[in-house]
């Protein structure tokens, strides 16, 4: 996206392998250290020194190659899904850094200890898990659907001024919002405050975003009937506005009260990563196979529309069986009796939880199978493709003999 976008090749040919090698090196590091019990126990950032320092390496040759390569542009204007990779490889690497600062037990030790502490080091951990969040999962996808939609849909962006608008806004106000994590703790008040207020703000850009991709399809609602593709990404536009709306209502604090520790934030985080990050994935994957094999289409079109409902049943079955969780979960625990104590026990609230588990259980089993599908479309796309001789490389004439 960045070079089609920029008219210009990658600033070198080594540095995307370098990346992309040693990710997938960080990756088994984290994996290793679960294993032998080396883990930092702070959520979203468990690697242990080691292969955070590696991790740093990787992510400032990324941004390193991405600055390269965008300042040796053709194209003079910066396309806004490109602010929004530049964000979110910057403010990953300044989150990462800052939240894993840590000294090693001794230099040949494979355990560490923050340099933080206390309450200083519970608002720093969900800064950081807060905005990795808004960054990687938020920012980055963003710049997906600003790129694919258009395309697929083959309409210009609605407002490309309200495109570069939402960006700085949430830039801005994402930044802020963490605190809302941790309501009723020792957190100073007037910062869970701070949270929560730059929370219901950060709604205005979000759905700023939203409606902007999904105002993209005006003019072309029968595309949007009659290509799956399509609709995967539209489905993922209208996921992130409804996730977004979600995240806003959860960070205020009387609602946090009764959701927070729930399956409800569970529910929250997976209408995210399923409806909206996975879906404009799929919609990616589906866009850039067939055009990479040299293909019109996928191998098999009918696998696709079978994809998105399967998608669709069990994102939906998922995060509404959580939803119903995390709420009886809140209801259960703060029940009283006349005399004080608590109505339910803890394992009577496990107990009712079974029949939520099943129906998740359900929905992630038709996610997976709509996955997999798509795995194996996507394997015979590349099959079908290898198999067939390009016509450009057929000779206009027979060669004669020399």
């Amino acid at each position: 996206m960045l070079q089609r976008t920029s008219r210009a090749r990658l600033a070198d040919a080594v540095s995307p392998w370098f990346v992309l090698i040693g990710f997938n090196l960080f990756c088994v590091w984290a994996a290793t250290g679960y294993v032998m019990g080396q883990t930092q126990s702070k959520e979203y950032a468990e690697p242990e020194w080691y292969a955070d320092l590696w991790l740093v390496l990787v992510w400032v040759t990324y941004f390193v190659v991405y600055i390269r390569t965008l300042a040796r542009r053709a194209e003079p204007h910066i396309y806004v899904a490109n602010w929004y990779y530049m964000a979110f490889i910057l403010v990953v690497a300044m989150l990462h850094i800052v939240n894993n600062l840590a000294l090693p037990v001794t230099w040949g030790s494979g355990e560490s200890f923050t340099i933080w502490s206390g309450v200083q080091d519970a608002m720093i951990q969900w800064w950081y898990g807060h905005n990795a969040v808004a960054f990687f999962l938020t920012a980055g996808f963003l710049g997906m659907l600003y790129y694919f939609l258009p395309v697929r849909a083959q309409r210009p962006i609605w407002s490309y001024r309200l495109s570069i608008l939402s960006f700085w806004g949430i830039v801005f106000f994402y930044m802020w919002a963490g605190s809302h994590h941790l309501h009723y703790t020792a957190l100073p008040y007037w910062v869970q405050t701070l949270g929560m207020t730059f929370s219901v703000m950060l709604l205005v850009p979000s759905w700023a975003s939203a409606g902007n991709a999904i105002a993209t399809l005006n003019g072309a609602w029968h595309k949007v009937r009659d290509d799956a593709v399509l609709r995967f990404m539209f489905v993922a536009a209208v996921f992130y506005g409804l996730s977004t709306f979600e995240g806003s209502f959860l960070a205020i604090r009387p609602v946090n009260s009764l959701s927070h520790y729930t399956d409800w934030t569970v529910g929250h985080v997976h209408s995210g990563t399923l409806g909206w990050v996975a879906m404009i994935v799929f919609g990616a994957i589906y866009s850039m196979v067939p055009k990479l094999w040299g293909r019109n289409d996928m191998a098999w079109p009918k696998a696709v529309e079978w994809h998105f409902w399967l998608a669709i049943a069990g994102t939906l079955i998922y995060v509404v069986s959580l939803w119903n969780a995390g709420i009886t979960q809140g209801l259960m625990w703060r029940a009283y009796d006349e005399g004080g104590a608590l109505s339910y026990s803890f394992i009577e609230s496990v107990e009712a939880m079974l029949p939520y588990y099943a129906a998740r259980t359900l929905g992630g089993g038709l996610f997976l199978a709509g996955a997999l599908l798509c795995a194996l479309n996507c394997r015979a796309t590349m099959r079908a493709a290898g198999n067939r001789v390009d016509e450009a490389d057929r000779p206009l004439a027979t060669q004669p003999a020399e």
